[in-house]
């Protein structure tokens, strides 16, 4: 199970944090100046894609932390950024793990 999953928000994270969780998620990226991280998902169908955008937004709701969305008919991109402290929180990798945790892993 990932540690993050059972963590809340917390304030800015200094580099070694940052390279750390980024070993935790790791098919989400940075962007060039390290103020975000993004991932893109695929789905055989627009039905698939909103369903996940909609479990995307439950998830970002509860833990009242809101990502940037670019929905498309069969893949959606997610950024995350901690805008209050303009850059990345531990909180956009709680809930990149939580996006995350969506999707079966196909190990199992």
């Amino acid at each position: 199970m990932n540690r993050l999953l059972d963590r809340h928000c917390t304030p800015p994270l200094d580099t070694d944090a940052l390279h750390g969780l980024l070993a935790e998620i790791g098919d989400w990226h940075p962007n060039e100046d390290g103020t975000s991280i993004e991932r893109e998902f695929h789905f055989k169908d627009y039905y698939h894609t909103m369903a996940f955008v909609n479990a995307v937004a439950w998830i970002a709701h509860n833990e009242d932390h809101h990502p940037d969305m670019s929905v498309h008919y069969s893949h959606c991109r997610i950024r995350f950024s901690t805008h209050s402290v303009g850059g990345l929180s531990e909180n956009d990798f709680i809930c990149a793990a939580r996006v995350d945790a969506l999707i079966p892993d196909p190990a199992q």
